[in-house]
């Protein structure tokens, strides 16, 4: 990473328009409370508009409207959160591994490894493991037999991807997280729980981020299957032969039963619960902690449970939820007579 970067050189990478002074050099991001000379911020939520007239920011990533009346250097774009976004890895000081395998890292002989990839210290690469190039394994990692990382996979420290598994070019997966242990599979007879054998497998596509300590489980019978484009946040259960369209983001804390779909450009808002055997179409927006326990087939926004209010009138309101039926079968009543 260079030690700075000039407004027009930034300009260029985003796609934006210079205001002021182009040879500005810029050394980092921040926000506009506290970003300094040297650094850039932006403004994507008008919320922090009374911010832009005393930010100490050398630059500020602005639309056209917000740029009115703005005196000071800006990146101007009709997208400022895209820019910011575009601009970020810029700036990150994760400077990458280095490419060959550390002596302490345990590659089987059978294993595949592109000499660029980058093979940190303490890594386990087990048989017919195949590795492409540019792949990144930080240290702790397992990646287990037969499993096959595409060009550019990023395995941040201590992930499991268990045997089996395949991971698309440029899919990035979070420390903690585990791809492709067994699902929840039980048949229960005589008393007692008989364990079904998970064979099945996971599908990972291309550019996928999968945060940190969410668990994709294998396939029972086939696979589960995550789209090219998925964006899962941390501690995510997504479970067996359960299938996430493309470019579907999903917020933590959501779980997901066995052999459900989600559609393409889904967005699900935190903790909310899926039943198994579902189809979520394309489109839909699940709100925080809905519950949502069958199929929607038309595209729209859904959620489930009551808002927040004062534990006072929250208790009252629980005791006339009880009394909805008792109150809906005398209303019946009324109307027949």
């Amino acid at each position: 990473m260079d030690d700075f970067y000039t407004l027009s050189e930034l300009a260029e990478k985003c796609g934006a328009r210079v205001q002021g002074d182009g040879d500005k050099q810029v050394t980092g991001l921040n926000t506009l409370q506290n970003a300094q000379q040297h650094e850039l911020s932006f403004l994507a939520n008008p919320a922090y508009a009374k911010y832009l007239q005393t930010t100490q920011a050398g630059a500020v990533i602005l639309s056209p409207d917000a740029a009115v009346g703005f005196s000071g250097n800006a990146l101007i774009l009709d997208n400022p959160y895209l820019g910011y976004a575009r601009l970020s890895s810029l700036f990150d000081s994760d400077r990458g591994g280095r490419e060959g395998i550390h002596p302490s890292a345990v590659v089987d002989d059978s294993a595949v490894v592109d000499p660029s990839a980058a093979i940190a210290a303490n890594v386990v690469i087990e048989a017919g493991v195949q590795i492409a190039s540019g792949v990144r394994i930080d240290a702790g990692t397992v990646v287990g037999h037969d499993s096959v990382l595409g060009a550019g996979v990023h395995l941040h420290r201590n992930v499991t991807v268990c045997h089996g598994v395949t991971i698309g070019e440029r899919t990035i997966i979070h420390t903690g997280a585990v791809i492709g242990g067994d699902g929840f599979g039980n048949a229960h007879a005589d008393g007692r729980w008989h364990k079904i054998a998970q064979i099945g497998g996971v599908v990972v596509g291309c550019d996928v981020e999968i945060g940190n300590n969410t668990c994709i489980d294998r396939g029972a019978l086939g696979n589960t299957e995550i789209h090219n484009g998925v964006r899962l946040d941390n501690l995510i259960q997504i479970a067996h032969n359960v299938i996430i369209g493309e470019n579907t983001a999903i917020a933590a804390g959501v779980g997901i039963s066995g052999s459900t779909k989600i559609g393409k450009n889904c967005t699900i808002a935190g903790a909310a619960g899926f039943a198994g055997h579902l189809t979520i179409a394309d489109g839909t927006f699940i709100s925080g902690m809905a519950m949502i326990t069958r199929s929607i087939t038309k595209p729209g926004s859904y959620s489930s449970g009551t808002g927040f209010m004062e534990s006072r009138e929250w208790r009252k309101n629980v005791v006339r939820f009880r009394q909805l039926d008792d109150l809906a079968r005398r209303v019946k009543q009324l109307e027949k007579q």
